[in-house]
């Protein structure tokens, strides 16, 4: 009788500010609540996926688009990406629920954005709100938030990501990725 080895997952995430790496940590948590083994790491610092039977990719949603991270990522890692379990969060919409055009706009941007990729076939494709903190901007994006037109522009801090979602979230994926992710010894 083989011994079942422990499930080695990767939470990859591409940030800009930081917000999407506690949300990967917050999900990497819930998964390891459930008896998973997860490796939490910036995804343009992920060099190969030896040893891993799952990932968990996270991005931001800027200007319609994810993070080129994200894209570098895949295209990197996308033969090693076809034979495991994926699963795909983004950050997106600064303001809540009630606001049903900007979540349904963020949707139809991370839909968008997975599609790029045809090759991928993800386990789990989820949306949660995102974290704004203007006072923390880089120069440049500072520079892309004083026009008028911008959707930033004279936008207040915000913070609406939904820790209780997320690790629901993660707790239920857990499921979905962990008979892929427990794999038995050399006795198949």
């Amino acid at each position: 009788m083989s011994e079942e080895k422990s499930a080695q997952i990767l939470a990859a995430y591409s940030t800009n500010y930081g917000s999407t790496r506690e949300v990967a940590e917050a999900v990497a948590a819930s998964l390891r609540e459930r008896g998973l083994a997860v490796d939490v790491q910036a995804a343009r610092d992920v060099r190969a996926l030896d040893g891993y039977n799952a990932v968990v990719l996270g991005t931001a949603l800027r200007i319609g688009h994810w993070y080129k991270d994200t894209d570098a990522f895949l295209a990197r890692h996308r033969e090693a990406l076809g034979a495991l379990a994926v699963a795909v969060f983004a950050l997106g919409p600064l303001s809540g629920p009630a606001d049903e055009a900007g979540w349904k706009a963020c949707r139809a941007t991370l839909d968008r954005e997975v599609a790029k990729t045809p090759w991928l076939k993800p386990v789990a494709v989820e949306l949660f709100g995102g974290k704004y903190d203007p006072a923390g901007l880089n120069f440049l994006d500072k520079l892309l938030t004083r026009p008028p037109a911008s959707p930033l522009h004279g936008l207040a801090a915000s913070d609406v990501r939904d820790f209780p979602a997320i690790r629901a979230w993660a707790s239920d994926l857990a499921a979905r990725i962990e008979p892929s992710a427990r794999q038995s010894g050399p006795d198949g």
